[in-house]
């Protein structure tokens, strides 16, 4: 809507310049020189409407004022004045801020969604771990043991499927205790937040090792 604004505008001026220099062009008196050039830049609704888009937009606006300001009257003065002050300076300002605002918006958009994905995405794979804990449970009680755990590790299917996962379980025994906290016992809660603490290789695993011995 802003560039259908600015066009109106632009159109206005071009109409209003036109019909205001007929009388320059209709003078038999007038210098030849100025009423050419009046007919060559504002002669016509074409010729007036494509002046006033390159004095809007080129930054040379003198260029297209001087000679009416000088040959034809002063109050031309006038118009340029308001119209460079209303259009080049503040209107475009106003337009500027427009298109950023709908950008940083945009932006701001872009990033809660990258979020939300993010969210989503934790979400989901905590829902697998539940899902892995749960048949690790052979006893039902909702808690894992080291035996639980370490038949469940024996089959090479659940190994491959937490690799994908980017858990690496080099040390069945060591990477229980991690996750049991020292009581031997492993919840529901300890087994998700641990997993999630420790996703991204046995690197991960080392480190939580070191913090538990110290």
């Amino acid at each position: 809507w802003s560039i259908v604004l600015l066009t109106i505008v632009m159109l206005m001026a071009s109409l209003f310049l036109c019909q205001s220099l007929t009388v320059v062009l209709d003078d038999q008196v007038g210098a030849l020189a100025t009423q050419e050039w009046v007919f060559l830049m504002y002669g016509t609704t074409s010729r007036s409407f494509y002046t006033v888009f390159e004095l809007t937009f080129s930054g040379g606006w003198p260029n297209y004022a001087r000679n009416l300001v000088e040959d034809v009257h002063w109050a031309y003065a006038v118009f340029f004045f308001v119209y460079i002050i209303a259009v080049t300076f503040a209107m475009f300002r106003i337009i500027t801020t427009l298109f950023l605002r709908d950008t940083l918006a945009l932006a701001s958009n872009d990033a809660e969604a990258a979020v939300q994905e993010k969210i989503k995405q934790k979400q989901g794979y905590a829902n697998k771990l539940l899902d892995f804990f749960y048949t690790a449970d052979a006893s039902d009680d909702g808690y894992l043991t080291l035996d639980e755990f370490e038949l469940i590790l024996s089959d090479e299917k659940v190994k491959t499927w937490l690799s994908i996962m980017e858990i690496d379980v080099h040390e069945t025994t060591e990477f229980f205790n991690i996750l049991a906290d020292g009581d031997g016992l492993v919840s529901a809660e300890e087994f998700v937040q641990g997993i999630l603490r420790l996703k991204g290789g046995a690197r991960s695993q080392d480190v939580m090792a070191i913090q538990r011995s110290a």
